[in-house]
């Protein structure tokens, strides 16, 4: 699996995006059209898993919050970015989503919760903000940014 490989995974999640408001509407859909267990779900799950083992995903940070951007916003990914984090019992940096933020929750440690959230998709209005929490254990968390826009506010 390549980025190119992994942005391809990732279009049928994105093409069901593009256009649609950035809201518990959008999260809703998105756990009806891509559950955890489906297919698609799945395929992206694992391939999160074996590039962060390539080592082409999560390279930056250390141990308990490893990160990094994956894919540029452009028009291939309907103006999403996609970022990829590796989080342990931690509380990551404050943060604003100017454009709102999608995420996909995918717990390592079974009974981890991302923001008190379980395995599957949340969303972020935009203008919310919030400091990354992931409780009982390890999650991945994938997240797509409108415009590939966010805002570290050093709270």
């Amino acid at each position: 699996m390549n980025i190119d490989e992994f942005q391809t995974l990732l279009q049928p999640v994105t093409n069901r995006i593009a256009g649609k408001p950035v809201d518990d509407g959008l999260a809703s859909e998105l756990n009806r059209q891509f559950p955890p267990g489906g297919d698609v779900y799945e395929a992206i799950e694992a391939a999160c898993h074996q590039a962060i083992a390539d080592g082409w995903m999560c390279s930056q940070g250390g141990e308990g919050r490893r990160f990094g951007r994956v894919i540029e916003a452009s028009a291939e990914t309907a103006m999403l970015s996609v970022d990829v984090v590796d989080l342990k019992d931690i509380v990551g940096p404050h943060h604003r989503h100017p454009t709102g933020e999608i995420c996909m929750v995918m717990p390592v440690t079974a009974e981890a919760l991302f923001d008190g959230k379980g395995r599957g998709w949340c969303v972020y209005e935009p203008g919310s903000d919030h400091r990354p929490t992931v409780t009982r254990g390890e999650a991945l968390v994938l997240y797509m940014l409108p415009e590939g826009r966010i805002e570290f506010t050093g709270l």
